[in-house]
């Protein structure tokens, strides 16, 4: 049965996650643009050494600083998931971009509490722009308040989805039928789009397939920049969900973007 939480102090979380955001960050660059061979895993998906020796090393100093929390990340196996506190880690979220040297790959770092996300990262090494968010108070970029553009109406809306590769037939339909309507659409970006929301330069992202790992850091991050993100039936996001994921720049913007989906 898993314990209470015991509440964590949210400047000392926001410290250790920017102190573990710039071990992770330096070394996702010792590894980028240099020759690397690349597995693939058995969903055929793309995994380097470096994928695995970042997440190594982030569960080695959250150990060591939180040794009753839990883990779950993408490379290695999960631990202490009864936990009250949760750890949940994607060492590079866009290993595609990362091995064909683009610069748009990220780390995400969230830590949920009872199953709700308390802080959540957005880490860019490539660019040096770090999205923060905590539960209830505003995000920040590089410790900067940022806030989402506000935009109301899908016709002024710019959406990004990483590729459209990920969409079944069902989803495809689902996204040529929200894309149809916005200002402009485009492609790429991985977790790099989630931060450009969450600034203001990207009104929607809507994706599908995705793990708990891709999307638990991204909560307090949109949810703190005024943002919405939720499911595609406009349900919260919890380490069960379906992996189907819409952000929004505003409460609007979010419930146009899903009649739309209907």
């Amino acid at each position: 049965m898993q314990s209470p939480s015991i509440p964590l102090e949210p400047e000392m979380l926001a410290r250790f996650a920017d102190e573990l955001a710039d071990v992770t960050d330096a070394m996702a660059m010792s590894y980028f643009r240099k020759p690397l061979d690349v597995e693939r895993k058995a969903d055929q998906s793309p995994v380097t050494l470096a994928d695995r020796a970042i997440e190594a090393k982030m569960r080695e100093r959250i150990a060591q600083k939180f040794p009753a929390h839990g883990i779950l990340g993408e490379e290695h196996e999960n631990t202490r998931l009864e936990s009250a506190h949760i750890w949940v880690l994607d060492p590079i979220d866009g290993t595609k971009s990362f091995i064909s040297g683009m610069p748009t790959f990220g780390t995400l770092i969230a830590c949920l509490s009872d199953g709700a996300p308390e802080l959540g990262v957005i880490s860019i090494p490539p660019t040096g722009e770090r999205w923060m968010g905590l539960h209830d108070k505003p995000t920040t970029l590089n410790g900067t308040p940022c806030h989402t553009s506000g935009r109301t109406r899908l016709a002024d809306a710019t959406l990004y989805t990483t590729t459209p590769d990920t969409f079944d037939a069902a989803g495809s339909g689902k996204f040529e039928a929200l894309s149809g309507q916005v200002g402009m659409r485009r492609f790429g970006g991985d977790c790099y789009a989630y931060g450009l929301l969450a600034s203001g330069h990207v009104d929607l992202v809507f994706e599908m397939g995705l793990h708990p790992y891709d999307y638990m850091a991204l909560v307090p991050v949109i949810e703190g920049a005024g943002g919405v993100i939720t499911d595609w039936q406009g349900g919260p996001l919890g380490l069960h969900s379906d992996g189907h994921v819409i952000a929004a720049a505003s409460a609007a913007l979010h419930q146009e973007a899903l009649a739309a989906l209907s």
